[in-house]
């Protein structure tokens, strides 16, 4: 006989039963629903079973009472704040090429300066010349800063640009400034500056400058130059190109054609630049003023001041020259002298002397001079020089102690010193005291004064020997004392045997 299926449909029951009082309420005209009976049920089966299953459905509605009794309601909740709006980036900076050959562009950026609602990445965009269709060159965002464009068309001409992206959209382009060909650069452009030019370059005026920088560079690169910024002017200064060297010539330089030179090669959006500094040079002017200052015995003392034209380099030095009245010969008494002013000496009794004075760089010479306005009148024979009179300096002092005696501790039986210095002049006596009694040439001291260092050596000193001593110094201008006390221990019995 089959086992009763009726755990299983009590189980079932009871779970429908649940779902129904999770679910809302249900009319109490509305029957609950008895499942269907398996046909595994035998037809024997008690009524009972079948008929007091449908009970727990009839209290289904009692959950009805239970919104009676939830008296509280809650307030609704409040809107969430919107989010603020996207803000897109700013554009890129410093777009610029970094490679090219016959397939392919490779472009390189920095971020930009304001990212507003972040960074997802950028789009990089071409478009022919001659066409408005911009083709996106990615076709996911790329977060890095710098790109390869491949696949191109060897021969065209395209204008690209980069686009940053984020939540905010678009952010404005930063475009090439000029087109870029695609096509293969053989070599790139390269300046191969000469060693001596690569320092200032120096020379005189009127002389001819002839300089040839060689470059490199295929195809051909472009060839110009600037001064200070400015185009040159082709009147004074001719540049001759070839496809190796560049040559610039001047036929006669003046201080005007000083600056700094610049040499640019350049192939499509590559180049490179090289600066030459050229100086040109010339004699300085004399110097502004130069006069007499003072005049005594057989010297004069001029003064000067710089020149207001230094010949387009700095000045070195001064040329002096002195001539006689009587003469009027000019002889050089200094050259090369540094100083704005000089004592000129030598001279001779009963002349009277004119001075001038050239200014000097590292071209020469000035080709005039300042002369002092004032004659030096040397006077003759017959006064007579008095030599200043000094007076001696007086060294003499009273005795004072420059380091002091210091309170000692000695043992029985062991030599002792006591040590001080002192200063005076005339050289001061030196007295030695304990106990204020001078101790003389008693044989137990050595007193020795080397060099202003005194001191009092006791022999072998016993108990009695402590006290207080007394340096005394003593001299024509007076006297100094300086004290200290010595204690002379007795060694104990357990000091011996530790030693």
């Amino acid at each position: 006989m089959p086992a009763k299926p009726a755990p299983i449909k009590k189980s079932a029951k009871k779970a429908a039963v649940k779902e129904e009082k999770l679910a809302e309420p249900v009319p109490e005209t509305v029957p609950a629903e008895v499942p269907p009976v398996p046909e595994t049920v035998p037809a024997e089966a008690p009524a009972e079973e079948v008929v007091a299953e449908p009970a727990p459905a009839a209290e289904a509605p009692a959950p009805e009472a239970a919104p009676a009794e939830a008296a509280p309601v809650e307030e609704p909740p409040k809107p969430p704040t919107p989010p603020p709006p996207a803000v897109p980036a700013s554009a890129p900076q410093n777009l610029s090429l970094d490679d090219v050959n016959d397939t392919s562009v490779t472009l390189k950026w920095r971020s930009p300066e304001n990212i507003g609602s972040g960074l997802d990445g950028y789009i990089v965009e071409y478009c022919k010349e001659g066409s408005s269709e911009w083709v996106a060159a990615n076709t996911e965002l790329t977060t890095s800063n710098r790109f390869v464009i491949s696949g191109l068309t060897t021969g065209d001409l395209l204008n690209i640009r980069v686009v940053a992206m984020n939540a905010g959209g678009r952010s404005e382009p930063v475009v090439l400034p000029q087109p870029v060909p695609v096509r293969e650069i053989m070599d790139r452009p390269k300046i191969r500056m000469p060693r001596a030019l690569r320092s200032r370059y120096i020379k005189h005026v009127g002389e001819k400058i002839n300089l040839v920088i060689p470059f490199c560079g295929k195809p051909k690169p472009v060839i110009s130059w600037t001064k200070d910024g400015q185009p040159l002017d082709t009147k004074k200064i001719n540049i001759r190109n070839s496809d190796k060297d560049s040559i610039l010539f001047i036929r006669k330089a003046e201080r005007d054609d000083s600056g700094n030179y610049e040499m640019t090669v350049k192939i499509d959006s590559f180049e490179d630049k090289a600066t030459l500094i050229i100086q040109i040079v010339d004699l300085p002017g004399p110097p502004a003023s130069v006069k007499l200052v003072d005049s005594w015995g057989f010297n004069a003392a001029l003064e000067w001041t710089p020149p207001k034209d230094n010949g387009n380099t700095e000045i070195t030095g001064y040329t002096i020259q002195k001539a006689d009245k009587k003469t009027g010969d000019w002889f050089t008494v200094l050259e090369h002298f540094h100083r704005l002013n000089a004592t000129i000496t030598d001279l001779v009794m009963g002349n009277v002397y004119t001075f001038r004075v050239f200014a000097e760089n590292k071209v020469g010479k000035s080709e005039t001079a300042a002369v002092t306005k004032d004659a030096a009148h040397i006077q003759k024979t017959g006064i007579v020089y008095k030599p200043p009179e000094y007076k001696e300096h007086d060294f003499s002092e009273a005795p004072k102690f420059t380091a002091l005696l210091n309170d000692r501790a000695a043992t029985v039986g062991y030599n002792t010193k006591l040590l001080c210095a002192v200063r005076g002049s005339p050289k001061p006596k030196i007295e030695w005291l304990k106990n204020q009694m001078l101790i003389g040439n008693d044989p137990k001291y050595r007193q020795i004064n080397n060099q202003g260092v005194c001191s009092l050596e006791i022999r072998k000193p016993s108990s009695f020997d402590g006290g207080v001593y007394t340096c005394r110094a003593k001299n024509s201008l007076g006297e100094a004392t300086v004290a200290c006390r010595l204690e002379v221990k007795q060694v104990t019995i357990q000091e011996e045997k530790a030693k």
